[in-house]
């Protein structure tokens, strides 16, 4: 069963989203992981493929976005149905997937805007209500 995990970081703001996305690709990158990052709209996507070729300078992260060649380790979508993942989805959209349920581990990036923490309350209590293997991570700022 799908593992959830909540990452929570004490700071606001889109681009905060981003760079906790960023150093969570980077963490499971280095572990062997596959990942998806499932980010809320096209322009979002772009952002963050962009965040990924200057993240941390002395390592690389081999991605693209979904549909592309470069997406074979982590692919940046946008709502589209992932091709090749199923290990870790990274979920940037105020909602879950419905494609959430193939992918052994969630992790959703929950941030300090009142409008993102009641929807994320609603996902946790989704998940909950099903069953599934609940974690909360606080990040440092």
């Amino acid at each position: 069963m799908t593992r959830v995990g909540f990452y929570v970081v004490q700071a606001s703001g889109e681009a905060e989203r981003l760079r906790v996305a960023a150093r969570l690709a980077d963490k499971a990158f280095a572990r062997g992981h596959r990942i998806y990052i499932n980010a809320a709209d096209e322009a979002q996507a772009a952002q963050l493929d962009a965040l990924l070729w200057s993240f941390r300078p002395a390592s690389f992260l081999p991605h693209g976005l979904a549909g592309t060649a470069q997406a074979q380790q982590i692919a940046i979508g946008w709502g589209q149905e992932p091709v090749d993942h199923d290990d870790l989805l990274i979920n940037l959209q105020l909602g879950i997937p419905g494609f959430f349920g193939r992918f052994q581990r969630v992790a959703e990036v929950v941030t300090q805007e009142p409008d993102s923490l009641a929807v994320l309350r609603d996902s946790w209590r989704f998940y909950r209500e099903r069953g599934y293997q609940l974690e909360k991570h606080d990040l440092p700022a």
